[in-house]
């Protein structure tokens, strides 16, 4: 039987599974912190119950700052019969039943011709962006969880993983819109208003709008004026474009979205962390462009949890531009509002994976046509 074999280093894979409390948990949003993944197997085993009897001890290692720690499980009975209880902060557990993460990270063969096959228990460490950091087999006299205990403690914290703080791979740029093109922005959304705007999730097979004010609260307005969408086209092709092609030869050739979006300090408004390209709807964005229009407010800056606690506060005019790939969030605007322009960038390879996916998206969410622009 073949198994992936993980290494320090590598991508530590993506996933989606059940945990306890959440039907469809996505692992890639927890990037920031260490992360430990324990495949322990059945929580019935007494090396299983050693092992996580003995990290419950360690609150102040598992507190979803300095480290998250997951439980994975392949027993029904874990289930049935309620071995199992996430506490927070820290401590969650996956119900792998179907074997998808366990496969993914080689603590199951790749192919098992329908048979049932022991699990390869072990523990895996991945360092704040979501790589590899470290593999530690189950041993049979249990050294394995004095091991882990000891290598937990010995790390950095996470803005210090790699030795030093990290910069997160975004551009600045500031003067990508005037003072008196940002003013009319805003001037746009006073007049129309705004709308609760959502975010997209694939639910059965299909990319749907959902909203959830715990997630994501702001409200957006479509800029409907054609000159205006032109003026904003223009702004991003000589002063964003350019940038883009130079720190990462990419030529941008299209642009989703116009909107001036708001988060109020009176709606709480945030964006807890996300990534913008991880459902069919939204796979051939390349380029999250977030330029501020304003700057009478606090809070409401973006972050990148895989890179450290910095976050970032483009001046007014100024543009935050970054993969959509990069994890990141919005902090509560606690003072004001704060007005922004938040287009996408992609090229025309882009558009065409964006029509094909139209058979994917669910009901309310427009398909789209790469000659269209």
């Amino acid at each position: 039987m073949r198994y992936i074999n993980l290494q320090p280093g590598d991508p530590a894979p993506w996933f989606y599974q059940r945990s306890a409390t959440n039907p469809r948990y996505a692992f890639d949003t927890v990037g920031g912190r260490y992360l430990v993944l324990c495949f322990f197997g059945s929580a019935s085993d007494a090396h299983s119950q050693a092992a996580i009897t003995t990290v419950m001890k360690e609150a102040s290692l598992f507190d979803d700052t300095q480290a998250s720690f997951f439980g994975v499980s392949n027993d029904r009975t874990d289930e049935s019969q309620t071995r199992l209880k996430e506490h927070y902060p820290g401590y969650r557990y996956f119900y792998d039943f179907d074997g998808s993460i366990g496969v993914r990270y080689g603590a199951l063969p790749e192919e098992t011709d329908g048979k049932s096959v022991p699990v390869r228990r072990m523990w895996v460490i991945i360092d704040p962006t979501m790589r590899v950091q470290h593999v530690i087999p189950f041993a049979a006299d249990q050294s394995d969880i004095s091991s882990f205990i000891a290598y937990m403690r010995a790390l950095p914290p996470p803005s210090r993983f790699a030795g030093f703080e990290v910069q997160a791979p975004v551009l600045i740029l500031p003067n990508v819109f005037e003072p008196a093109f940002c003013q009319q922005l805003i001037d746009i959304y006073h007049a129309q208003g705004g709308e609760e705007s959502g975010f997209m999730r694939e639910v059965a097979g299909k990319t749907v709008m959902l909203k959830d004010h715990h997630h994501k609260r702001r409200k957006d307005c479509l800029i409907k004026d054609e000159s205006v969408i032109k003026a904003t086209q223009e702004r991003i092709i000589r002063r964003v474009v350019p940038e883009i092609q130079k720190v990462h030869q990419f030529k941008v050739t299209r642009m989703e979205r116009y909107i001036v979006c708001c988060y109020a300090a009176e709606d709480e408004a945030h964006f807890n962390a996300h990534r913008d390209n991880t459902t069919k709807a939204t796979e051939h964005r390349r380029f999250a462009v977030s330029i501020n229009l304003n700057d009478e407010f606090d809070g409401g800056e973006v972050c990148f949890p895989e890179y450290g606690p910095r976050s970032f506060k483009a001046p007014p005019g100024g543009a935050v531009v970054f993969s959509c790939s990069l994890l990141h969030a919005v902090s509560k605007v606690t003072r004001g509002s704060r007005y922004a322009f938040l287009p996408f960038l992609y090229d025309d390879e882009a558009a065409r994976l964006r029509e094909a996916n139209n058979k994917f998206l669910g009901e309310g969410v427009a398909a789209y046509r790469s000659a269209a622009g």
